[in-house]
């Protein structure tokens, strides 16, 4: 009987030492540190390069988003329209122009490309105000909206850059687009509809 008493005190005395949390396991994971953030309305500096300013850009030919005037495109008389550029920057060197047609079938097309325009002013209708390179007919003057099918958009760039390109006239858009990669401060965009049909 005392053989018994002794087992039942030894069981009772165990099972209170692993209730009471006395014992350890291996597993135990130290709590984590909490992170104590001093200014909640902190916001990371953006870089300056990140963004870049925009500007307006007016035709008398036609409203933006509006349709093309058959005058300046392939089914008349193929001349560029007038264009002019809002507000640039003060440190605008020159202005880069890029007429294309991204609808085009075989992907998008380039009709003018042009560098080196000086700027503050106005490009006038059927001029060649900088140095042109080579449009996508293997020419380097403007070749205006000419759909195969359906309505195309065409879209009228233009960049301001810190600098003038030092680059040579019939030079690819590949080309310019690399010379002028670094150097944009500034962009517009003018969008224009027409239509063969």
């Amino acid at each position: 009987m005392p053989t018994l008493i002794k087992i039942v005190t030894f069981a009772t005395i165990m099972l209170i030492i692993a209730v009471s949390g006395c014992t350890t396991t291996d597993t135990d994971e130290p709590e984590p540190i909490p992170v104590i953030i001093e200014n909640e309305d902190y916001v990371p500096e953006r870089d300056n390069n990140e963004e870049q300013d925009i500007f307006t850009i007016s035709t008398s030919a036609f409203e933006n988003k509006g349709e093309i005037p058959s005058r300046y495109t392939c089914d008349g008389d193929n001349i560029n329209p007038e264009l002019v550029p809002g507000i640039l920057p003060e440190d605008t060197e020159s202005l880069v122009l890029i007429v294309d047609d991204p609808d085009a079938p075989r992907g998008t097309f380039t009709h003018w490309i042009v560098w080196n325009i000086e700027p503050g002013s106005m490009i006038n209708e059927n001029t060649n105000p900088g140095v042109e390179g080579l449009n996508d007919v293997k020419g380097t003057d403007y070749f205006g909206p000419c759909t195969p099918s359906g309505t195309h958009r065409y879209f009228f760039r233009i960049y301001a850059l810190d600098t003038m390109l030092d680059l040579g006239s019939g030079s690819t858009r590949t080309a310019l687009e690399q010379a002028m990669q670094e150097h944009i401060i500034a962009e517009g965009e003018l969008m224009g509809t027409y239509s063969s049909d």
